[in-house]
Formats: C-alpha cells, sequence, structure tokens
C-alpha cells in the first residue's frame, strides 16, 4: 500500500517544516539552479578560454577542469549532462562534488550583500540620510588600480622602466604605479596626480557598523556640558567675597539658598564664610561644614556672638575647645544640631551643658564619646530642654534610661539607631515620663515590642502625631494591629477568675465619669513603619484606618508580604504627599493609579523593588517624582 495516498505523516524538524511553509521544494531549487548555471553556460561559449583556445599555462583542458572538479563515474557525469540539458537536476540537488557548498555560500552572501547595500544606499539618497564615505570619493583610489597590471596581466616588476600610457615618458615602477584607465599601459606620478588621483593616498577603509542602540536608554546620571547658573554665581561670589557687601542687604532665604548650593561642590571655605557671619545673626545654618577648620569654626562663635539657633552639618573637624568656645561666644544659644561631632569627648560635652542652661533643643548624630554621664549632666543643668535627638550613639545602653527620665517631660524624642539600645523595661519608663508631652517619636532599631505600644505608647501618648518604629523585629502584626485598632479607646482592665484555666477574660465596668476625662491621641502626620518584616496587611489596614483622614509622609519600605488589598488602602490618604513603599511585591500599576488619582497632593513616590510596577497607565497629569521604575521619569 502507498504511504503517498493517505494524509498521516510523522514528526518533522523545525527546518523542513520551514522550507515547506515558505513553498521551497525540490523543484524550486532545479529551477533557480538552472536559471543560475545559463549565463554562466553562455558567457562561457563566448569568451571562455577554452573556446577561445588561449590556455596559458598550455595545459589541456580536460586537466584544467580535473583540478577544480572531482573525478565522477561516467553514468553520473553522463546524466548531468543530460540534466543539464532538460533544466532539471534533481539527482544532483545533495550532490556535494559537483560545486563546493562553501563557494555557493559565499557567492550567494557576496551578491545578497551588495544588492543590500545598494539597496540602503539608494534609499539614504532619497531621505537625504546619506552621508557618503568618509574618504573623497575623487581622491580615493580603487583597490584595482594597485594590483592589477595595465594589460590585466600581473604588475610590472619594481625598478623595472616603463613608458607612460600618456605622456609617453619613461618612468620607474613602483609600489605607486597605478594602471591607466581605461587599459592598456600605465601612468607616471604626473600624469596620476593631473587626472584627479592621490597615488600615495591609502584605500578608504571599509566602515564599521554601528551597534545597534538599546530600546530602553536608561539614565543613570546627567553629564553637564556647561557651568549651570547657580555655579557662576557662587564663583562669582567666592572670588569677589571682600566685595560682596557692596551689593547690601541679600536676605536669610537667599544666604540660606546660597549655603544649599555651596553644599553641593563643598564650597564653603574659612574665605568664603565670612558671607555669611554677622552680629545680628539669630540663626545660622551650614549645609557642608567639612572643610571649616577648628580655628574657622571658632571664628564662626565669635563673630556671631547673639545666635540663639546653630545646625552645622558635616562637622568631623569640631573639637573639645571649638565646643567650649561656643558656649563661652554665644550665650544665647537655646538650639544647636551636629551633625558627625566625632572628635569631641566626654568632658567637653558635660563642660558645655553645664555652661548652657538655656538650652531648649539639642540635636547630635554620631558621636562615639557621649556616654550615660554626659546625658545626666544633660537632664541636671538643661532644665528647660524640650526636643531631644540622640542618634546613631554608640554607647546607647539600659543605662540610658535612668538620666533620660530625669529630663524635663519632652516634646521631640529621637534615639534612633543606637549602638546596643534600650530593653522593654526602659522604654516603659521613658514613656511614662514624657510620654504625655510627646509629639514626635523615633524609636528605630531599639527593643520595642507590642507591650510598649499598649501599656506605654496607647496609655500614655495624647499629643503624638509622627511615630518612626524602623527595624524594631519584636513587633508583631496582630500587635500592631490591635494598637492602632484600640488606640482611640481607654484602655479597660481585666480580671481572670483563675489564671491556670482557659476561660475568656471578664471586662471591669468602666463608668461614664471615667470615659470623661480621656482624651484620644489623634491620628498621627508622619508613620514609618519600614523594615519590619513580620508586619502584613493587619497591621498597614488597621494604621490607614486610624490615620487616613491626616497622614501626609507615610513609609513601608519592605512589608514583603503585604498584600495588594491592603495597599489598595493608601486611596484613603487623601493628604499624603510621600510615600515609599519598596519592595512591596504585591504593589503594581493598578494600585499606584488608584493611589495617584485619589491623592491629589501626593508629590514624591519610591517604589524600588516593586518588579510589577511600570508605572503605565496611572492617568496622571501632574508631576510626580517616582523613584525605582526603569527607566527612571515623571508620570
Amino acid at each position: 500500500m502507498s504511504r503517498r495516498g493517505n494524509n498521516v505523516r510523522g514528526p518533522t524538524s523545525a527546518l523542513t517544516e520551514f522550507l515547506r511553509e515558505s513553498g521551497i521544494n525540490p523543484d524550486t531549487i532545479a529551477r533557480r539552479v538552472a536559471t543560475q548555471n545559463q549565463p554562466e553556460n553562455q558567457s562561457q561559449s563566448v569568451a571562455g578560454p577554452s573556446n577561445s583556445g588561449g590556455n596559458v599555462d598550455g595545459a589541456p583542458e580536460q586537466d584544467q577542469q580535473d583540478e577544480g572538479v572531482p573525478q565522477a563515474t561516467n553514468g553520473r557525469r553522463s546524466r548531468g549532462i543530460a540534466a543539464r540539458a532538460t533544466g532539471y537536476v534533481s539527482d544532483e540537488l545533495d550532490d556535494p562534488e559537483e560545486e563546493s557548498p562553501s563557494k555557493k555560500r559565499k557567492s550567494t552572501k557576496g551578491r545578497a550583500t551588495a544588492a543590500a547595500k545598494a539597496k540602503a544606499k539608494k534609499k539614504a539618497k532619497e531621505t537625504g540620510d546619506y552621508e557618503g564615505s568618509s574618504e573623497d570619493e575623487y581622491k580615493a583610489v580603487s583597490k584595482n588600480l594597485w594590483s592589477i597590471g595595465g594589460n590585466g596581466g600581473p604588475k610590472p616588476p619594481i625598478g623595472s622602466f616603463e613608458n607612460c600610457a600618456r605622456c609617453e615618458k619613461q618612468f620607474t615602477v613602483t609600489k605607486y604605479t597605478m594602471a591607466a584607465n581605461p587599459p592598456p599601459g600605465y601612468l607616471c606620478h604626473q600624469c596620476v596626480k593631473a587626472s584627479g588621483n592621490d597615488p600615495f593616498k591609502k584605500p578608504a577603509a571599509p566602515r564599521k557598523r554601528k551597534p545597534v542602540a538599546d530600546k530602553r536608554e536608561v539614565i543613570s546620571y546627567e553629564e553637564r556640558r556647561f557651568p549651570s547658573l547657580a555655579a557662576m554665581c557662587i564663583e562669582l561670589i567666592t572670588r569677589y567675597i571682600d566685595d560682596v557687601e557692596a551689593l547690601g542687604d541679600i536676605g536669610s532665604v537667599n544666604m540660606d539658598e546660597i549655603a544649599k548650593a555651596l553644599s553641593k561642590n563643598r564650597g564653603l571655605t574659612p574665605e568664603n564664610a565670612h558671607l555669611f557671619y554677622d552680629v545680628l545673626n539669630k540663626k545660622l545654618r551650614f549645609y557642608d561644614a567639612t572643610n571649616l577648620t577648628p580655628d574657622a569654626l571658632t571664628t564662626l562663635a565669635s563673630l556671631n556672638p547673639n545666635l540663639t539657633h546653630l545646625h552645622l552639618d558635616y562637622c568631623g573637624r569640631l573639637t573639645s575647645p571649638v565646643l567650649l568656645a561656643f558656649a563661652t561666644s554665644m550665650p544665647q544659644l537655646t538650639s544647636l544640631t551636629l551633625l558627625g561631632p566625632f572628635l569631641v569627648r566626654a568632658e567637653a560635652w558635660i563642660e558645655f551643658f553645664k555652661a548652657t542652661p538655656n538650652l531648649r533643643a539639642f540635636r547630635i548624630t554620631q558621636s562615639p564619646r557621649l556616654n550615660s554621664e554626659c546625658v545626666r549632666t544633660l537632664a541636671e543643668s538643661c532644665t528647660k530642654l524640650e526636643e531631644l535627638s540622640l542618634r546613631e550613639i554608640g554607647l546607647m545602653d539600659n543605662s540610658f534610661a535612668d538620666p533620660l527620665c530625669c529630663l524635663p517631660p519632652l516634646r521631640v524624642l529621637d534615639l534612633a539607631s543606637p549602638g546596643i539600645g534600650i530593653d522593654e523595661e526602659g522604654w516603659l519608663m521613658l514613656m511614662e515620663r514624657h510620654g504625655s508631652t510627646l509629639e514626635t517619636l523615633d524609636a528605630s532599631k531599639h527593643e520595642f515590642t507590642d507591650r510598649v505600644l499598649q501599656e506605654g505608647v496607647r496609655r500614655y501618648a495624647r499629643l503624638l502625631t509622627e511615630l518612626k518604629l524602623e527595624q524594631c523585629f519584636e513587633l508583631t502584626d496582630e500587635g500592631v494591629a490591635a494598637f492602632f485598632n484600640n488606640w482611640t479607646s481607654p484602655i479597660s482592665n481585666y480580671e481572670d477568675d483563675d489564671d491556670d484555666m482557659d476561660v475568656d477574660p471578664v471586662p471591669v465596668e468602666i463608668s461614664p465619669a471615667s470615659l470623661e476625662g480621656f482624651t484620644p491621641n489623634p491620628p498621627l502626620h508622619v508613620l514609618s513603619l519600614a523594615r519590619n518584616q513580620e508586619l502584613s496587611s493587619a497591621a498597614l489596614t488597621a494604621a490607614i484606618k486610624h490615620s487616613a483622614q491626616s497622614l501626609t509622609w507615610l513609609n513601608v519600605n519592605g512589608l514583603r508580604s503585604v498584600s495588594s488589598e491592603a495597599l489598595a488602602e493608601l486611596k484613603r490618604a487623601t493628604e499624603l504627599r510621600y510615600l515609599d513603599a519598596g519592595w512591596c511585591r504585591e504593589l503594581d500599576d493598578f494600585v499606584m493609579k488608584d493611589v495617584a488619582i485619589a491623592c491629589t497632593k501626593l508629590s514624591e513616590i519610591k517604589v524600588w523593588g516593586c518588579s510589577r510596577v511600570r508605572g503605565i497607565g496611572w492617568g496622571v497629569k501632574r508631576a510626580i517624582r517616582v523613584h525605582g521604575i526603569e527607566p527612571n521619569g515623571s508620570v
């Protein structure tokens, strides 16, 4: 039974299927080969060396053919001749002995490449984008004129004598000698130059193809080719610092802007710092004081004796004598903020606190020598203190709890990122002392537990508007959710009939008189629960429910397990201006679209690590700074 009559076919390779779909079969290949061989046969019959009898080497025609084509049997050769006559060579389609496949590929590839280049050149000329060759087309020398002789034969040896085909003068052949165009003969150097060619000019090298540019252009930085206007103004001011007083009163706002611009390239020096000094100054802030030496900092205190607020960032050169000079030269100082006073010793801190009893705000970051004795002296001497920030203090541990409890009731307490940290009992003592007046609390990286939230913050906090609890790994999702859900209600005491029995607690009845004096804490304005991996959807939903009406700043970075439904609750915080939702894996463009539309005041969003966010289809026309999408851009 013939297998060609049915439609059943076995498995085929991808190449076979591609050829079948493209209509390529042995018939089409045979016709293509026949059409390609016809011009070659005609050219050989007209001008071939075998027909003309011009065999240069004197060898028989058969020998020359044997050198290029392997010997075949008589039967196969006769079949090939007959098939060539009919135009169908079905037996020699796969015969590698007829012609080398590499030669076929090279010839076919060369013709295709030449056709493609000609087509591209023609199209470029039509559109006006063709730039032409990098070499002058009237000066460039063809490679054929260097290697091929003027009579079609080999080039005469160097040093021999030839007659110029144009001026008929005899000249010596060199490697720069060129054949006449049109042949025959050769040209001397003078005739070559007269014809517009340069015999000493090398042939044009082929242009390299430019690599295809990436479709997504990721801009990581912007290179400034010209200085900005602010940089030019800063350079002009620093160059003529002695004459800058001729401008008159610049104003405190403009002074602060100049100080910010100077900090971008660390342009503040002891020489141009005098621009900001004035006896009448009440507030002074340097955003980068790295280049100010101890003598320059002492001069700052001497030339600004009436300062009440001093803020120095990156003041790594501030030493103990300079700190004591601040206390003696600025007696009205009430607020001091220092970033990076590494060199100040504990004895200098103690003397400074004793010399500044009117201090109301004290904020330092990264002071490795500050210990509990310094804090105790601060509590004994500065009885009017209201704001305290001790960030990244390496020696902070439980011994700091008692001195901190001796301080007057504080409005701001920031103890973030300690070296060791304060435990649960210490935080309960601190909340009992300062909780009723606290407006800002930052306990990041401390042993801050669910019990502290319930028995400390919930029991005592009544004015808290800013709460930051970053990397507090003892917090649980259920505990934080219960805290926010019950924060607006008073704490009720529970009594158990028997601690050993598994029974539900019996709540004690609360009289209406006791409820009259209860004042719930207002909704938060600033909340940060970043990098607490135990927190999830319940904690975020409860926090949004409690503070959605007034929340303006929210950081939930690192809450990996939060669901998309909980993230969708962010749209309820209509007053939100800043949102950091990085590494929330369930966040996508659908959630961000609802949040961006609902929160009309939102101006900055961070979505680092949110692989589902592409920034597409948000439907927001106002400018929002979005960080974390590649490529970065404004929606």
